[in-house]
């Protein structure tokens, strides 16, 4: 897509601008770091534009506050305070329904991950986000808990102008063929191989 335009415009009856406000579904997937960080920088540009941005994350645990969490909710308090960007919502294990990463049986983690899902469902059929992130949301269908088809029906079936955007590895064959943007992070270089562990400010 050199200088962003299209190599192909299909003939579908629909406007550039019809063709451009379409809703996004998209899955970042692969070995390598990153694929959360790019899931947040589209965030940022939607909350810029004044979207309503649902996160939702599936496997880190609550205890931890990643960077991007404490920003998006500062975020979120200064559309409250001054009307500008868009407002954020942060759901995670461990806060809102019943998603505690706690010890358990691996039947309640899956319980909880599908009552998370079933609430990510209603907001969709609700049109209560206009960006939504699924962080880390491939390990859950992954694993058996969610259904796979389900999700793909949801998210095919959204009502409105609702973008979606899931994040993990793994991610199964039916949810990249759903999606309309798929990047996989593969690794070249990483610090981890010179014997390096993650450090503020650039893993969290």
């Amino acid at each position: 897509m050199p200088q962003g335009k299209p190599e192909v415009v299909p003939s579908d009856g629909l406007t550039t601008r019809q063709r451009r406000n379409r809703p996004v579904f998209a899955v970042h997937t692969g070995v390598m770091k990153g694929k959360s960080t790019a899931a947040f920088g589209m965030a940022l540009r939607a909350w810029n534009q004044g979207w309503s941005i649902g996160v939702f994350q599936f496997v880190k645990s609550a205890k931890w506050r990643v960077g991007e969490e404490s920003a998006f909710r500062a975020l979120g308090e200064l559309h409250a305070s001054t009307g500008q960007g868009g407002p954020v919502e942060w759901h995670k294990m461990g806060e809102g329904w019943s998603w505690a990463r706690k010890a358990g049986t691996e039947e309640d983690h899956a319980a909880a991950a599908r009552e998370g899902w079933a609430e990510i469902k209603r907001r969709l059929a609700a049109e209560q986000h206009d960006f939504y992130v699924l962080d880390e949301f491939t390990y859950p269908l992954k694993w058996g808990w969610i259904d796979v088809d389900d999700v793909v029906t949801a998210i095919g079936e959204r009502p409105g102008r609702q973008h979606v955007v899931i994040t993990g590895r793994d991610a199964p064959p039916a949810l990249i063929d759903a999606a309309d943007l798929v990047v996989e992070m593969t690794k070249v270089k990483h610090p981890m191989d010179a014997g390096q562990k993650g450090q503020r400010g650039i893993e969290w």
